[in-house]
């Protein structure tokens, strides 16, 4: 037997000994900034680094492998450090100052990132315009979603602009002239990742802030072969609830997660992003369903007492209903709403 990659092994003891023991806790206040420490000190937080930058360059089952475990153990904590590899894959691909500013920094965990840009999949709504002044842009309009405000370092926020470009810039994740957080968000499930809005009124950003500038219509369609594939948190989340259901209801569920699991990394390693678009939200929404029937025979499992804030069942319960909408696009729901139909 192969042995297991070092950050797969170091994700493990994370969480198992740090994380899953206090996941109901967090649930229920906030992301303390010492796990994000301490996943910044596995490795973790480079997973897709380049290694001339401090990160691991691994390979793409490992960077899920890690991702289904941390999801598994406290999704709340995994979302806010999910938001960090996407800055750091935007600057590995940039040729702008900014990647020799910043990639180093947060390929080694010193600084974490937050993402501000599931806006642009409003498209052709604007939510916030990029506006070219001299020597940099101007930002403005409302980020509805920012996850990690207080935790995070820097954020990489886009906007659209006149020209229909996507834009993407660094700043400082904090208020400042033209940037308003609201107070965090009250949300069914992963409060503790700290969610708030963003106004902005005339953030001005210099030209050594931008890490990308693209066709809008680019960037998308880039984007959605990102969104049509299984989320590995949902693995996660549903081996989690494996766990604490009856053992004959999870010995029936478990052949049925690996046959998913395994068909939908298939494509994922095995044939181009832009081919079986179809069969790979199939397997999305099979996936959804799988963690639903998981997370439900967890709650059944427990009885009254999954009702108690304190109980791992119910707030696996409720990570799952998040997971149904994180990522989503009109083409996941639209999939998604169809398998639910049949």
């Amino acid at each position: 037997m192969t042995a297991p990659h070092p950050l797969v092994t170091r994700a493990r003891r994370l969480a198992d000994d740090l994380l899953a023991p206090h996941a109901e806790e967090v649930d229920q206040g906030e992301v303390p900034v010492g796990h994000l420490t301490e996943i910044g000190r596995s490795g973790l937080l480079g997973l897709n680094a380049p290694r001339e930058y401090g990160g691991a360059e691994a390979p793409g089952a490992v960077v899920r492998e890690t991702a289904e475990i941390l999801a598994g153990a406290c999704c709340s904590t995994w979302f806010v450090q999910t938001q960090h590899h996407t800055p750091v894959l935007t600057l590995a691909k940039s040729e702008r100052p900014v990647r020799e500013r910043l990639l180093g920094r947060l390929a080694t965990g010193e600084l974490l990132s937050g993402v501000a840009y599931a806006h642009l999949r409003a498209h052709p709504r604007i939510p916030v315009r990029a506006t070219r002044v001299r020597g940099g842009w101007r930002f403005d309009g409302k980020v509805p979603w920012y996850t990690g405000w207080g935790l995070n370092d820097v954020m990489l926020l886009a906007g659209v602009t006149d020209a229909d470009e996507a834009l993407f810039a660094f700043t400082e994740a904090r208020d400042q002239p033209g940037l308003r957080a609201s107070p965090p968000l009250r949300l069914a499930a992963l409060t503790a990742a700290r969610t708030v809005s963003l106004d902005l009124d005339g953030l001005w950003l210099p030209d050594e802030a931008v890490a990308l500038r693209t066709p809008h219509k680019t960037w998308s369609a880039t984007d959605r072969l990102k969104t049509v594939n299984a989320n590995p948190a949902v693995f996660g989340i549903t081996e989690a609830a494996l766990h604490l259901s009856d053992d004959g209801t999870a010995a029936h569920l478990r052949p049925r997660l690996a046959e998913v699991r395994a068909r939908a990394y298939a494509l994922i390693d095995g044939a181009r992003p832009h081919e079986h678009l179809e069969d790979r939200l199939a397997l999305r929404a099979q996936a959804y369903a799988l963690m639903q029937t998981a997370t439900t025979a967890a709650v059944v499992t427990g009885g009254g007492r999954a009702m108690l804030l304190t109980n791992r069942a119910q707030r696996l319960a409720r990570e799952a209903l998040f997971l149904l909408v994180q990522g989503q696009t009109t083409e996941s729901r639209r999939s998604h709403l169809d398998a639910l139909a049949c």
